[in-house]
């Protein structure tokens, strides 16, 4: 039976690029159009089949076994011009895309790890290196196939284009392009690169659409990946095996682990929907558990990665739902790992539950020994690895906080929840001591209990929490709540009579997963602020609907701002808006120039020079190029931008941009 659904499928990228390329130039150029018109049309399904009634005459049919359309003979239209007509190519357009890879959780055979090379059959002094160690240190690594140069150079003149036509003008065949050369990419071993190839087009098209999941950030971080690869594979520069990626993750053999469930995170994305479960071992090495399937509806996604907390942990045969895991262990015979944490679920692996262990014992409390500081130039230093080898929760902080309220951020700025961390830089910000962070939701979606539950936080100044969160880059502490529990008791000082605390029931274990879990107002005993000894300054500015109690944050530091503004803009809108009047370019320069950021001040001026560099020909119309050397200005401009930032970063969670506000040098 069929019913209406208000999504669709995902699709192959490569399914798409096939599409559109069996388009006319004339219909290409007619493909946003009939797309947006598509996109007014009820969709219904039933099984594996998407139904949309196109007209009166026409119905257009989608089959997609498991939620993706996996070859280009699964959409059909029943129009005079099919297979080569414009519905066809509108509807995957309108799909969102699928993963480049559906691979199995783990190969069938296991390779064992490099830490422990077979034993050589001849004896070897001490020191003296293998045979086979000799011969791969005496022979460089090679450098990229002919093959793999021509592929990387084609992707990076499709990144170009896409940057140079910036999200408002990087339509379907833009993007269907972009595609096409990430799936020839594909084919000649360079996975890395296809897929930031394939995050760029589902960024862009979700900031064409309005989704509510764009962030240009994020859009300019994905090109600025993409074609910073294929730069270095065109020029065959930097670790080949690293640029190439690898297709799917490798196992390595760990034998026997006791893991301590820390807590459950939901996974929501325009295609998946599910929860990821993070453990420590004995050894305090952090690993992961996923429950995470295709979806076809976006409205039930959040419902179904709410709905995934409640399934079986699939490793081993433990009846343990990935809530329970949260808070209790396992003890597995067997296991498997890859080098970013994943937990292989194979046949040979074997688990029984085991007591867990509180966030204040050990072997997780040590998780917290970290300072503050070092945790962020750990989380740092991992974002310059390749996602599949970044160590599980290399981007996680374990922090010990005090609520103090919400506050405006910067002037005007919209309200944020701070908290004091414990073991912060001293005399940096908070009036006792430590760090002020200020505290985001781990996902925007309003079907997660991330907002409710930091709304009901705000109400409880005073509450000291143990939190894990994710580091937000910024140039003042941030950080994304994912999980927050009770925290040790205080060493020094009995804490004050009548502050709040977290009392969640006892089945919790002290702890809640908060985009799992809701908050209660019984969970919190709090008081009046009136009866407690909770020092809070006076508001400089008053925030509609926030408890007032704490002042605006400090002026703002150095005018980088600028040149990110700039990089953003050319995202945006494309290589044409970088052409301002010359007041506006020596405005922006000499800000730079004056706060001291000449290097950012002269990529600012090679970045409008390459912009405006268009050759012309004898009637005065510009000469389409390959974009290459405004591309190469911009991405000197976002890479320069993107390490100030982290540098900056690192920074306010040391205390130094904190103590630099307060005494007027920034």
């Amino acid at each position: 039976m069929a019913e209406r659904t208000s999504g669709w499928p995902a699709v192959r990228p490569e399914v798409v690029a096939e599409v559109v390329a069996g388009l006319s130039a004339r219909l290409q150029k007619r493909l946003d159009g009939a797309a947006a018109k598509l996109a007014e049309r009820p969709v219904t399904r039933c099984g594996d089949e998407w139904r949309v009634e196109v007209d009166e005459e026409t119905a257009l049919v989608l089959r997609a076994p498991g939620a993706v359309v996996a070859d280009a003979a699964d959409v059909r239209c029943g129009c005079l011009l099919a297979p080569a007509c414009v519905h066809r190519a509108a509807a995957v357009m309108l799909c969102p895309l699928a993963e480049l890879a559906e691979e199995p959780e783990e190969p069938e055979e296991v390779t064992p790890t490099e830490a422990a090379p077979a034993p050589s059959e001849e004896p070897q002094e001490r020191g003296e290196p293998r045979e086979s160690q000799k011969s791969q240190e005496a022979q460089p690594e090679a450098g990229p196939t002919p093959v793999e140069v021509a592929a990387a150079r084609h992707l990076h003149r499709a990144g170009c284009a896409v940057l140079a036509a910036g999200v408002s003008g990087a339509g379907a065949v833009a993007q269907a392009e972009l595609l096409r050369a990430a799936h020839r990419a594909r084919l000649a071993g360079l996975y890395r690169p296809a897929a930031a190839a394939v995050v760029v087009v589902t960024r862009v098209r979700a900031a064409r659409s309005g989704a509510p999941e764009h962030r240009l950030a994020d859009l300019v971080a994905g090109l600025r990946e993409l074609l910073d690869l294929t730069t270095a594979l065109s020029t065959g520069s930097g670790p080949v095996a690293e640029l190439r990626g690898t297709a799917r993750q490798a196992y390595g053999e760990e034998g026997g682990l006791r893991l301590y469930g820390l807590f459950t995170e939901p996974v929501l994305t325009a295609t998946h929907a599910g929860v990821v479960s993070w453990a420590v071992d004995a050894g305090g090495r952090l690993s992961t558990v996923a429950e995470v399937m295709p979806h076809g509806d976006a409205a039930a996604a959040a419902p179904q990665a709410v709905g995934a907390g409640n399934r079986t942990v699939r490793l081993g045969e433990a009846p343990l739902s990935h809530r329970e895991f949260s808070r209790a262990g396992l003890a597995v015979q067997g296991a498997t790992r890859s080098a970013a944490g994943r937990l292989g679920a194979g046949a040979s692996v074997r688990a029984v539950r085991a007591a867990g262990a509180a966030w204040t014992a050990e072997p997780v409390a040590a998780l917290w020994a970290e300072p503050a500081a070092a945790q962020v130039a750990r989380a740092l230093a991992a974002e310059s690895l390749p996602y599949e080898g970044r160590p599980a929760g290399s981007d996680l902080l374990f922090l010990d906080v005090t609520l103090l309220g919400p506050a405006p951020v910067g002037p005007g700025g919209a309200p944020r929840l701070l908290a004091r961390c414990e073991g912060g830089a001293d005399g940096a910000d908070g009036a006792d001591g430590g760090l002020e962070v200020g505290l985001c939701t781990g996902h925007e979606h309003p079907g997660l209990a991330f907002r409710a539950n930091l709304a009901l936080l705000a109400t409880a100044p005073g509450l000291r929490l143990r939190v894990i969160g994710r580091l937000e880059r910024s140039d003042r502490p941030e950080l994304r709540l994912l999980a927050i529990g009770t925290p040790p008791e205080p060493s020094t000082a009995p804490e004050a009579p009548g502050l709040p605390s977290l009392a969640v029931p006892a089945d919790r274990a002290d702890r809640v997963n908060l985009g799992l879990e809701r908050l209660q107002t019984a969970d919190l005993r709090t008081v009046d602020l009136r009866t407690t000894d909770l020092q809070i300054a006076t508001p400089t500015d008053a925030v509609p609907g926030f408890p007032a109690g704490l002042p605006s944050e400090a002026p703002y530091g150095p005018p980088v701002h600028v040149l990110g503004r700039r990089v953003e803009q050319a995202v945006t809108t494309g290589r044409h808006a970088l052409a301002p009047s010359a007041a506006t370019a020596a405005a922006d320069g000499s800000l730079l120039r004056a706060a001291g950021l000449v290097t950012a001040a002269e990529l600012l001026d090679a970045l409008r020079a390459a912009a405006a560099d268009r050759r012309r020909d004898v009637f005065g119309r510009v000469v389409p190029d390959d974009h290459d050397a405004f591309a190469g200005s911009w991405l000197a401009a976002a890479s320069y931008t993107e390490e100030l930032a982290a540098a900056l970063c690192a920074a306010a969670w040391a205390g130094e941009l904190a103590m630099d506000r307060h005494r007027g040098e920034v």
